[in-house]
């Protein structure tokens, strides 16, 4: 199913081009999820990639996929498939000798480093406590956020269940009609706050993104003086934490948005059951209707406060992960063994780098 998901993004790009709503990230997020979720673990997903079926597979589904698209999409498809061929053979060296290629590079910038080994340690420690209090303002405002749109979520949607109630006990006309149109207009104004909670939570992933770049190249040019032979091993170990570091940005803003999706999917079915509760005459749609408006605002304020409790550590928690992945740069500048994470880190940068540009150059 992921793989299909993939050949269909791949599709979308092919047929509208860059103006897709399809992003190339997004068809590079889903290549790169098949090689490994297709894993149990970390260390299958690295011999996934070497497998030769994969590539098979991706070459067959592309072409069924896109041969009945139009002249520009045919076009690109003679180099997709060729694409994705010649990237499953870049990836799929044996993981002992990507291992040993990794391990090297450290050990060359761990050497050149040496002389200098108090200074860099001190200069990391000095950038890692600056990006701490950058990051710490970061994770109250979002916090700050949360709390002022779920509040203003609570404003918009309680008094108008209330309304219902009052509508119930004093309308004289059709109940039915008016209730209905009453749940109606509820729906629309939880479709149109959720979505403005979304609108006003996930710009922070991008703030927190422009933070992570200001510092990553504060690190650099600390770091620079002390590498001026390996610089290019240094620039891959920073690019590296920056990519991880930017990720957990991007996956908080998807966090987020799945959570307001699924607090959508939580109080739509309030305003189903109260039209499924408008049957019958007037005074059994009160007897029915009645007990449950009076728990409603309860319910709603309920699903929304879990809403709340449940977005709220994400700053926090992200904040925690970029600091950590700062932190393991200064580990592999000691002496260090490299596992497979160190691996999946390295394929996934160069899958998704590889795959960005060559669907910007090629549509």
């Amino acid at each position: 199913m992921l793989l299909k998901a993939l050949v269909v993004a791949l599709a979308a790009l092919a047929i509208t081009g860059s103006q897709a709503d399809v992003s190339t990230d997004q068809v590079a997020d889903a290549y790169w999820k098949y090689f490994t979720q297709v894993s149990s673990s970390a260390k299958e997903a690295v011999g996934q990639i070497q497998q030769a079926e994969i590539s098979q597979k991706l070459n067959t589904l592309i072409q069924d996929n896109l041969q009945n698209v139009n002249l520009y999409a045919g076009d690109l498809q003679k180099q997709l498939i060729p694409f994705a061929t010649q990237l499953h053979s870049q990836l799929t060296q044996d993981s002992e000798k990507l291992r040993e290629q990794i391990q090297l590079e450290l050990e060359q910038l761990r050497l050149k480093l040496s002389p200098y080994a108090d200074e860099v340690h001190k200069q990391i420690i000095k950038n890692v406590e600056e990006l701490q209090l950058q990051l710490t303002p970061y994770a109250e405002e979002l916090r700050t956020r949360i709390q002022d749109n779920t509040e203003e979520l609570r404003k918009q949607l309680t008094p108008y269940a209330q309304e219902i109630q009052t509508k119930l006990q004093e309308s004289v006309g059709d109940l039915q009609t008016d209730l209905t149109t009453y749940a109606e207009e509820l729906q629309k104004k939880i479709n149109k706050n959720v979505d403005e909670v979304k609108e006003k939570l996930t710009p922070y992933a991008d703030e927190l993104k422009a933070k992570i770049d200001q510092s990553v190249e504060q690190m650099r040019e600390d770091l620079s003086p002390y590498a001026q032979d390996v610089q290019d091993q240094l620039n891959h170990q920073i690019d590296l934490m920056a990519f991880q570091m930017k990720k957990n940005a991007d996956e908080l803003k998807t966090r987020i948005s799945e959570k307001a999706e699924d607090l959508r999917l939580k109080l739509t079915p309030y305003t189903e059951e109260i039209k499924e509760k408008l049957n019958g005459n007037a005074e059994d749609i009160r007897q029915r209707l009645s007990p449950y408006l009076e728990d409603l605002s309860n319910q709603m304020n309920q699903r929304i406060e879990e809403f709340s409790q449940s977005v709220s550590p994400y700053g926090e928690n992200l904040n925690k992960m970029i600091i950590q992945k700062a932190e393991e740069m200064q580990q592999k500048l000691s002496p260090y063994t490299v596992g497979v994470q160190d691996q999946l880190e390295v394929l996934e940068k160069e899958v998704r780098d590889k795959i960005t540009s060559f669907l910007n150059s090629g549509i």
